[in-house]
């Protein structure tokens, strides 16, 4: 039964993707806690610790079959896709620094965060449209 990637595959992102909700939801309260909630602190720690993160596991498990495979979907897809989807963001950027793909890589840095605050503009007009 696991020995079937079409199992093995979705079962290891959830599994990964309960934790790592888990994780920035508690600490979240916990910067908040701390710090106080003017400023998006908990945010702000989670996305750059989630950067780095991902650089450790993806480097760790690069050229890795096997088990690596589950250990990439658990940890990157799950884990840190539930946790924060800017080392996600974060991490598609350098793969297309990496490649030599500059230019591509500037647009999706800055236009991801431009155009998703915009994203966020026209959905937030639109639902208060729609009350």
């Amino acid at each position: 039964m696991l020995s079937d990637p079409g199992l093995r595959a979705p079962l290891a992102v959830a599994l990964g993707a309960i934790p790592g909700a888990l994780c920035r939801y508690y600490l979240t309260l916990a910067a908040n806690r701390w710090l106080g909630s003017e400023f998006p602190a908990g945010t702000m720690l989670i996305n750059l610790s989630g950067c780095v993160l991902i650089g450790l596991c993806f480097t760790l498990l690069a050229g890795r079959g096997g088990l690596a495979a589950d250990l990439r979907l658990l940890l990157i897809t799950g884990f840190m896709g539930a946790y924060t989807t800017f080392s996600s963001y974060a991490l598609d950027t350098l793969t297309l620094i990496e490649v030599g793909r500059r230019w591509a890589a500037l647009f999706y840095w800055l236009g991801s965060s431009s155009l998703g605050l915009v994203g966020v503009l026209i959905g937030s007009d639109l639902a208060r449209r729609l009350s």
